[in-house]
């Protein structure tokens, strides 16, 4: 009897010593994580404050001055409640300028998903010499807006510009690019596409990624380059596309640079309605009209729109996404 109760001393200070010893490595691993965090937060304390003033600060700013009539040039302030979001509808321009960015965007994000993709193949064909051809095709994207915009204005000017004379080659009378309405918004899609090696890039590492296996059992069983397209490539790489699509649907609700530059850069209203953008009007209600309120209800109207749009889109198209983890 004293043998065996020694012995079942002996194994219970043995399992409160372990659990001691287990309750000092937790409350160790507790003390370790929780001092990573503090360094982590520390690290990233910069950004966080920078987003804090500059990003949320400034959105819930111009949430407020939204529903008041704010004049930057008497940096007077007046609230006026709803009437800046009952304006965006009487305004005729705001649904002009809308008009024309969806009407651009619909045309750009297909055309640069396409022109990115075929171009993002070739380069992942090519063997010897890809990175000067990496390099050379990103080049553009290096290029600043205002001197694209310079270049294309010089190449789709309608009575001597490049692209006419090059078309006019071949007996083809060429638009007049920049002035008739129904060419300049494609004019503009056209500089985009310039600018299109961004999406070239995402496209190319996923295609990397895609196992080489896969093409090699497909042409074994006879699917030709069309079949080992649609069943293999467009599958796997539809994760950089459901990016790319948000991405660039995003960017051209945006688009402002190359149709400033080119129509709106100066004082006058003789521009085309065509090239009238959201946000080319939104800067022109904020920084030459000064009606701050006008210009962060249109800001709201946008970013509400840009919302639905994702919104849509993330949950239509995740449908068609392939992940790894599906297999």
């Amino acid at each position: 009897m004293t043998t065996g109760h020694s012995v079942r001393a002996r194994e219970s200070r043995r399992e409160r010593d372990a659990e001691k010893r287990l309750d000092r490595a937790r409350r160790g691993k507790v003390s370790y994580n929780r001092r990573e965090a503090i360094a982590g937060y520390l690290f990233i304390s910069p950004w966080i404050v920078g987003f804090a003033i500059f990003t949320a600060g400034a959105m819930i700013y111009s949430l407020i001055i939204s529903f008041s009539s704010y004049n930057l040039a008497t940096n007077s302030a007046k609230p006026i409640g709803l009437a800046n979001y009952a304006n965006l509808f009487e305004d005729p321009r705001v649904a002009t300028s809308l008009g024309n960015t969806l009407f651009y965007a619909v045309m750009a994000v297909p055309l640069e998903i396409i022109v990115a993709l075929v171009l993002a193949m070739l380069l992942a064909r090519v063997r010897r010499g890809a990175g000067v051809f990496r390099t050379l095709y990103y080049l553009p994207k290096m290029t600043p807006a205002v001197a694209t915009a310079a270049m294309f204005f010089l190449l789709l000017n309608g009575n001597n510009g490049a692209v006419n004379q090059f078309l006019r080659f071949f007996g083809i009378q060429g638009p007049q690019w920049l002035v008739d309405p129904v060419w300049i918004k494609p004019s503009i899609v056209l500089m985009t596409l310039w600018a299109v090696a961004g999406t070239m890039v995402i496209f190319l590492a996923a295609l990397k990624n895609v196992p080489t296996e896969l093409y090699e059992v497909a042409s074994l069983d006879g699917a030709g380059p069309l079949r080992r397209f649609f069943s293999i490539t467009l599958p796997m790489i539809s994760g950089a596309m459901f990016f790319n699509v948000i991405v660039l649907s995003i960017a051209a609700f945006q688009v402002f640079d190359q149709a400033y530059v080119l129509f709106w850069r100066d004082q006058s209203n003789s521009s085309p309605e065509a090239s009238l953008f959201y946000a080319i009007y939104l800067f022109q209600q904020a920084f030459r009209q000064f009606d701050f309120g006008f210009a962060a209800a249109m800001a709201w109207l946008l970013f509400v729109i840009i919302m639905a749009i994702t919104a849509i889109q993330v949950k239509f198209g995740n449908r068609f996404v392939y992940y790894e983890a599906d297999r």
